[in-house]
């Protein structure tokens, strides 16, 4: 019997589809989701992303990006997701840029039997009341701290520890939620407004109550069992932690960097992770260095370790996730610097420019807004307040600076304060 022309087409795109190797990505971000995106294709791969909003990724629909809408909090969905995608793709790893799923991945990735990190680690490491007992049993340096369920226990909690506090949620990410209270009155009103319904909860409400570590902020970014680049950074104004610059590699003494290296590592042994990339947090305080937080993630901005050392973190995770051996040597040694676009107030952002002038300056490797003239501007004291970035790179430390200062003072915008009824951000 004669096939069908209709029969045909279908069994060469069936045939098609099953000859290229897919990589599969649970939900993405607004900055690391294109370049595992970029990375998978550059590698030859083809990128399906999973989400529960693909809308919310514009960078999707920009690059015509397979897509699927599914509930990513639901593992066993996402399994028969996996399943059927199989029957028409060879699925040769699956992965995340974001960290409220990471351990969902883990998991998908041990039921295919594809190489991940350790699920219970990555859970572990996720609830930072959970990580911050680990790391405190086993002798690593980590501010005092306690857990509290309500606004009784939160008070007590400040007071035993004593002000000033940062309280956030146990379980997040992005320093949503997070805040530096330096009264009682800052503890009441931001526990008032972690229980009262203006935060969104990943899970229970459970507050962790934290000793203010004081001093510079580092992350050391982690590849496998190794440091593998530490980065300074710092934030804007108090009372919220909302990254303003940061300089790859940090300016450190050896042995500055060989105590953030040692105590970074104890983390990762304490904590059992080791596979893939990680970063911790730390602050250099009165008694050396101190864990702020581990994250069981590649970092936020691999951009600048590239710009620096050569080497793309992105594609070099994605190698491991389908098996393949990475490469992490240093191809040269500069130094890059970034710094974050912040609005001074809330309101309708009348206009931005000065960003063409800023990428034209001699050492600049990018800059990327994130905002239109006309949207409105509401800060949430954390990583969505960012209005964009400036990157720059040079051999020298301090020519980078100036060439990234020099790039910043082109850019210049407007806001439009609105008015005091319509004013409901939550920074003061």
């Amino acid at each position: 019997m004669p096939r069908r022309s209709s029969d045909y087409t279908a069994q060469v795109e069936v045939s098609t589809a099953m000859a290229r190797r897919a990589l599969i990505i649970v939900e993405g971000t607004r900055n690391n989701g294109p370049l595992y995106v970029q990375a998978a294709q550059r590698l030859g791969l083809h990128p399906i992303t999973l989400s529960a909003d693909p809308a919310q990724y514009d960078y999707l629909a920009a690059e015509s990006i397979e897509a699927i809408r599914v509930d990513t909090g639901n593992l066993n969905t996402l399994i028969r997701e996996c399943s059927r995608l199989g029957e028409r793709y060879d699925i040769v790893g699956i992965t995340s840029a974001q960290e409220s799923v990471y351990a969902t991945v883990a998991k998908l990735c041990r039921h295919f039997g594809l190489p991940g990190p350790n699920p219970a680690a990555v859970e572990r490491c996720c609830d930072k009341f959970t990580q911050h007992q680990l790391l405190a049993e086993a002798g690593v340096p980590i501010p005092a701290y306690r857990l509290s369920t309500n606004a009784t226990e939160v008070e007590s909690s400040a007071a035993e520890i004593g002000l000033p506090v940062v309280i956030k949620p146990a379980v997040g990410s992005g320093s949503s939620g997070v805040r530096l209270c330096r009264n009682v009155d800052e503890v009441v009103d931001h526990t008032t407004y972690l229980l009262g319904g203006k935060h969104v909860w990943r899970s229970s409400p459970r507050i962790l109550v934290e000793e203010f570590a004081e001093g510079p902020h580092y992350i050391a970014h982690m590849m496998g069992n190794a440091v593998f680049g530490i980065e300074a950074s710092d934030f804007d104004h108090p009372p919220h932690f909302v990254f303003r610059q940061g300089v790859f590699p940090a300016p450190l003494t050896d042995d500055e960097n060989r105590l953030i290296a040692d105590v970074s590592l104890s983390s990762l042994r304490v904590l059992g992770l080791g596979w893939g990339p990680s970063c911790i947090e730390l602050r250099w305080t009165k008694r050396g260095p101190v864990v702020i937080e581990v994250n069981p993630r590649l970092g936020g901005c691999p951009q600048h370790i590239q710009l620096a050392y050569g080497v793309d973190l992105v594609s070099e995770h994605i190698k491991l996730a389908i098996g393949d051996e990475w490469d992490l040597r240093k191809t040269r040694s500069h130094t890059a610097a970034w710094r974050s676009l912040l609005p001074e107030r809330d309101g309708i952002l009348d206009w931005i420019d000065g960003d063409r002038r800023a990428a034209a300056v001699s050492g600049i490797a990018e800059v990327k807004l994130h905002v239109k003239p006309k949207a409105p501007i509401v800060r949430k004291g954390d990583y969505r307040d960012s209005m964009g970035y400036v990157r720059a790179v040079s051999p020298d430390l301090a020519r980078t600076e100036a060439i990234l200062q020099q790039a910043v003072d082109l850019i210049d915008w407007s806001i439009t304060p609105f008015p005091p009824e319509q004013n409901d951000g939550v920074v003061q």
